[in-house]
């Protein structure tokens, strides 16, 4: 099946193709009669598969399908990309399965239908431009970086829903446009899909800023008639030079895209006359050489502007574009940039990653033709690894860093083997170790840049070639360094670093303190060391009751309580041994306080009123002469300083329930009846309240209501807060110190 006849243009005057043009185009680079014989089975496929389904726009759906597919086709995609296209919407709108793909077009092409159907069940969940979500764009993000194809396909997809977008209702417009602003265009400028970029930009900007979008194209139709005869006249005197050169080229015009032009009026605050580049001239040669002769000779003819010269042959941008760019004067006082590049160049830059791995018979090598990517283009592989790395941060955190680090990176710095590297503004050395990869930021110790050892700290520029010295006992990052890295992924993984070095201190700490707690539980019952490791020692059937893989993680969760030192001696069926009569045990609990400490005999032990600790704190014991033990909080001011006088105390585990007083500090908006609403919280959560009082602060529009409750232990005291804290106006609970 095919489609002779030429259909009329929908929409704003774009043209709908038929699928003998598509096949006109891939015919001339695809021979294999199987790969063609396989897009065209495709091609009938869809036309059956979505017979009687019909866009807004009235046309049948299949030939949105024929549209991508042409695109894809135009960029030399291979047959697997093409097919790919066409099926793009058959899961996701059909009775057709990933499974059926796969079973008629191969596992290649059912992974990128899966993909791109998994994208297309994800993008715009909530219409209102306000409300696009940044865990969709995540997730869309997410499914591109697995496969370029995929990405190449959904920015077709893209374009070609763009325009025909007129079909679609002004909110629709509105949304569709701002989320290809936020997420697609900045894929495509990466991948340097200049053609894609350009009028994906400007379809958006019409929809975005209409009456903005009519001017500029007012004023570029205005400029270029008066600059026509100019650049004849320019165009007419380099062709000569060059053919007295001997200089093979061919020389084409273009005027820059109306959203550039709106970028610089509208973004960087220039005005419109004061815009240079709004007519080009491209010049495209043979050989790089050639470029250079062609540069040398333009400067012969005409005054180039300082400071507007730009070698990208010998550097060229992330993206693999490569150029010349100078700007030059015309004698009427004109300005025009003049682009200088080889057919190779050109095609790149028009067509960037999809030029440089057009199709070529003999095969696509998905995980070859995906690392090759990855090592030309060093931010794909960035991209790549944040969305591998997707769980570690939130969906708003991710696309900031993916925002910053590579949408927005506009520092080039080299490695010592002349890579390129693009970091954003303000980077430092560390900032580009983190960017060469993890376990080098992580080691990192030192910095040469231009061959001098500089600080970590160093602002690097363009230009910079940065070798990072790595130590493999090198302890890790350090805090300070978050005080001046910018990138993300620098911020998150040295946060991950000490996050991690935190838990495990943590944990460390807890494990020695639920084993020490344990070892007292066995001692109080009259049991010597020997006796204990009897008990624990190879005990599988003690892990296995309480469900941990080793006796560290029993000891870790008795520091929570989960389970009591009570609950593992009477699994254990400790009993305690009769060594001393009744009436010393009595004693030994010292009339039942809550409260012991090691080896301090039958000493007195308080709370402290000025931190009011409860059960689940973490205490300390201050020995006051006379007095006893006061017990109070670790982090208690009134005895931060003290040393000589303060011993370990420990929560009993066979505390029997009681209530304890603790003071907290409510926050909050001033508004009408908010004590009372606190006051009714408490109460009908069963919450004692020994005082309460409420001030105004902050000129009266805030207020402080301090409470002492009673509660059992810190746990139940969390709970209460969290109650407290879904009162209106309410935004902070915390303890009191006195």
């Amino acid at each position: 099946m095919s489609e002779e006849k030429k259909l009329p243009p929908v929409n704003g005057g774009y043209p709908l193709h038929t699928f003998d043009e598509v096949k006109d185009v891939y015919m001339e680079y695809i021979s294999s009669p199987e790969d063609r014989k396989a897009i065209e089975t495709a091609f009938n496929f869809i036309v059956e598969k979505h017979q009687g389904q019909t866009r807004r726009s009235g046309e049948p759906y299949h030939h949105h399908l024929i549209e991508v597919s042409y695109i894809i086709a135009k960029l030399h995609c291979g047959p697997a990309t093409i097919i790919s296209a066409l099926l793009h919407d058959v899961v996701e709108d059909t009775d057709v399965t990933v499974e059926d793909i796969k079973r008629m077009f191969g596992e290649d092409v059912s992974s990128i239908v899966d993909a791109l159907t998994k994208i297309q069940r994800l993008k715009l969940s909530k219409m209102q431009a306000e409300e696009f979500e940044a865990e969709d764009h995540r997730k869309i993000l997410i499914g591109m970086a697995k496969d370029i194809r995929v990405i190449i396909i959904k920015l077709a997809d893209r374009l070609h829903n763009l325009r025909t977008l007129g079909a679609l209702s002004r909110e629709r417009q509105i949304a569709i446009s701002q989320e290809t602003l936020d997420v697609f265009i900045p894929i495509a400028h990466r991948l340097g899909l200049d053609k894609i970029k350009s009028e994906m930009s400007d379809l958006c900007l019409k929809y975005l800023e209409p009456e903005k979008f009519e001017e500029i194209k007012k004023l570029l139709s205005k400029k270029a008639k008066t600059m026509d005869k100019s650049l004849d006249g320019i165009k007419k005197r380099i062709a000569d030079v060059l053919f007295k050169a001997n200089i093979p080229f061919q020389m084409e015009s273009r005027v820059k895209s109306t959203y550039s032009i709106y970028n610089k009026m509208y973004n960087k605050g220039h005005p419109f006359d004061e815009i240079y580049d709004i007519l080009a001239l491209r010049i495209i040669t043979q050989t790089e050489i050639q470029c250079y002769e062609t540069l040398g000779l333009i400067h012969q003819l005409y005054k180039p502007v300082p400071g507007r010269f730009k070698d990208y042959i010998a550097m060229p941008k992330p993206n693999m574009y490569q150029s010349l760019h100078t700007t030059i004067v015309s004698g009427d006082g004109n300005f025009y940039e003049v682009q200088i590049r080889t057919k190779e160049m050109d095609d790149v830059a028009e067509s960037g990653v999809a030029a440089h791995w057009a199709y070529k018979e003999g095969g696509y090598n998905k995980e070859k033709e995906q690392r090759e990517i990855e090592n030309k283009l060093h931010w794909f592989k960035n991209f790549v690894a944040y969305s591998d790395d997707n769980d570690s941060d939130s969906a708003s955190d991710y696309m900031k860093n993916l925002t910053k680090d590579i949408f927005e990176a506009n520092i080039y710095v080299f490695t010592p083997k002349g890579k390129v590297i693009e970091l954003p503004t303000g980077a430092t050395p560390v900032d580009f170790a983190y960017h060469i990869h993890t376990k080098v930021g992580d080691t990192t110790v030192g910095a040469l840049v231009n061959g001098m050892m500089v600080p970590l700290n160093t602002v690097l520029k363009t230009g910079d070639m940065v070798e990072i010295k790595t130590s493999k006992t090198a302890v890790g990052p350090k805090e300070r360094w978050l005080d001046f890295v910018v990138s993300g992924v620098a911020k998150t993984q040295i946060k991950k670093f000490i996050a991690k070095q935190n838990a495990e201190a943590i944990r460390a700490e807890r494990v020695t303190k639920g084993h020490q707690n344990l070892i007292d539980a066995f001692k109080d019952r009259g049991y010597n060391q020997e006796e204990i490791d009897e008990f624990l020692v190879d005990n599988k059937a003690l892990l296995q009751n309480f469900e941990v893989s080793s006796l560290e993680d029993l000891y870790f969760g008795i520091a929570k309580r989960k389970p009591t030192c009570s609950a593992v001696l009477d699994y254990l069926h400790v009993k305690k041994k009769n060594l001393l009569p009744a009436k010393t045990t009595k004693k030994h609990r010292h009339d039942d306080c809550p409260i012991y400490a090691q080896g301090t005999g039958r000493i007195a032990i308080s709370l402290a009123s000025c931190c009011t600790p409860i059960p689940g704190d973490d205490i300390v014991g201050y020995i006051t002469k006379g007095k006893g033990i006061t017990a109070h909080r670790k982090n208690c001011p009134n005895i931060m300083r003290e040393s000589e006088r303060l011993v370990p105390l420990y929560w009993r585990d066979d505390i029997e329930f009681a209530s304890y007083p603790v003071d907290i500090l409510i926050e909050a908006s001033d508004r009408p009846n908010l004590l009372t609403d606190v006051m009714n919280t408490l109460s009908m959560n069963k919450v004692p309240i020994s005082s309460i009082h409420a001030k105004l602060v902050s000129n009266g529009d805030k207020v402080h209501i301090t409470a002492t409750i009673m509660v059992s232990d810190n746990k139940r005291l969390r709970d209460i807060a969290n109650i407290l804290e879904g009162i209106s106006a309410v935004y902070s609970i915390s303890r009191v110190i006195h």
